[in-house]
């Protein structure tokens, strides 16, 4: 008797497997890393820039949950920072008439003056709320020794000076036609601007 013959499978055309239609994420993975004198950003006014170790020392996995609940926490944490910043600028101003008047008891104002209870977190959305801002000069340094970076080079201050000065001037002073013996950006090898 003959037995059936299995059944062929063409060279040329592939099964298709049924595959997932959708991608899940199901965890985060944050790489913490020692804080820096920066070196390769140019803050608004000031040295001091903020950097990162090359190496990250601590790794830590979340579950998509237990992130947003961090970051809620983390950025309260900041809000609150920020608010209380903002409420001894607030008293700062009222002792010296809005800064017109010097003040003693103002100069020796501190964070600790401001009461947590000065301070309604609970009542602001965060997400609306939280936004990067730019740290002065003294916050910058301040982080960078609390993070054990004990000296500081003065020379960034100076090169980021000289940075921000250059990108005040963008382009060259053509008019009408170029010349490019005369033109900064046909010498630096770029269109005229």
């Amino acid at each position: 008797p003959d037995a059936p013959l299995p059944a062929a499978t063409s060279i040329l055309k592939r099964q298709k497997r049924p595959r997932p239609k959708n991608v899940r994420f199901d965890q985060v993975t944050v790489y913490y890393f020692a804080r820096r004198q920066g070196f390769t950003s140019v803050p608004s006014q000031g040295g001091s820039s903020l950097g990162m170790a090359p190496r990250h020392d601590a790794v830590r996995r979340y579950t998509l949950r237990e992130f947003a609940r961090e970051q809620e926490v983390n950025h309260r944490q900041i809000l609150r920072e920020h608010l209380k910043e903002e409420k001894l600028h607030a008293k700062k101003m009222k002792l010296t008439k809005n800064g017109t008047v010097e003040s003693e008891e103002a100069e020796g104002l501190t964070l600790e003056d401001v009461s947590d209870d000065d301070i309604d977190v609970e009542n602001v959305e965060v997400d609306d709320y939280f936004f990067l801002q730019p740290l002065p000069t003294k916050r910058r340094r301040a982080l960078l020794r609390a993070s054990g970076v004990h000296r500081i080079d003065a020379e960034e201050k100076q090169e980021l000076r000289a940075i921000r000065l250059s990108r005040e001037e963008c382009g060259c002073d053509c008019r009408l036609y170029c010349d490019p013996e005369a033109c900064a950006c046909s010498q630096a090898g770029i269109k005229c601007q």
